[in-house]
């Protein structure tokens, strides 16, 4: 059996996230899997390294999976690549340690939001909306505050499958990339929908529709605000996953 490592780029607009659900609704992992199993008449089960919600979409998602099949991988992934959706691309795929896990031997995951200060017929597909003009430094105190490790359970949606609360977050900060407000966010793990509400948090005391004090009692272990809902999952990229010695295949800017 081989282990194959891949890279994978995906619109998430028409699926119900990644991971394969029981109900017959399309998800990023059901579809590749079924692209799969028909190339390679056999089971395929693939693992990916972050589980990204309804709405959310991948730069740099990292998935594996292993197969008997002793096909060239360049080969196996043009393929894949011409039955799968115009919504999901691989990007690259090679032969990996037996060891390898998508998922456990990640080191860390970024992601990056894209906010935009008025809605745009092009381009909310990919970003979320402010309705406004939010303070960036106020944000950026706020976004300082999440480095280190803390309990982000007031920013997230409880999940069966959520093992603790606590991340550590190695770098927080947004920053202007034209018309664009974008925050980039690096942890070595990341609860459900916890960056939509971060995301969400800092806009709001940004604009001065909630008191800064308040997302500050939220991460020192308060309860979730009640008025507080998630950002626009549109916005929301799972841009590169990292890997010990410099294993991340996709780009960084």
């Amino acid at each position: 059996m081989r282990n194959i490592r891949m890279e994978i780029e995906y619109d998430g607009t028409g699926f119900s996230g990644w991971q394969r659900q029981l109900s017959p609704v399309p998800t990023v992992q059901g579809t590749i899997e079924s692209v799969l199993r028909k190339i390679l008449q056999e089971e395929v089960t693939i693992i990916g390294a972050g589980r990204t919600d309804k709405g959310v979409h991948a730069r740099g998602q990292t998935a594996c999976f292993t197969t008997g099949s002793l096909m060239d991988t360049a080969r196996l992934m043009h393929s894949s690549n011409a039955l799968l959706p115009r919504s999901i691309r691989i990007t690259g795929m090679r032969k990996a340690p037996e060891s390898f896990h998508a998922r456990f031997s990640a080191t860390s995951r970024q992601y990056r939001y894209f906010l935009l200060e008025r809605p745009s017929a092009l381009d909310l597909r990919f970003a979320g909306c402010a309705h406004g003009r939010p303070d960036l430094p106020e944000m950026n105190r706020l976004a300082a505050t999440l480095t280190g490790t803390h309990d982000f359970s007031a920013f997230s949606k409880e999940s069966d499958n959520q093992q603790g609360s606590e991340c550590t977050v190695m770098s927080a900060r947004w920053y202007r990339s034209g018309r664009f407000y974008v925050f980039r966010i690096e942890a070595n793990r990341f609860l459900r929908s916890m960056v939509r509400f971060l995301v969400s948090g800092m806009v709001e005391a940004g604009q001065g529709r909630q008191d800064c004090d308040v997302f500050e009692k939220m991460l020192a272990g308060s309860s979730r605000s009640p008025k507080l809902v998630p950002a626009d999952p549109a916005g929301l990229f799972l841009w590169r996953v990292r890997y010990g010695g410099g294993g991340a295949m996709s780009n960084e800017q």
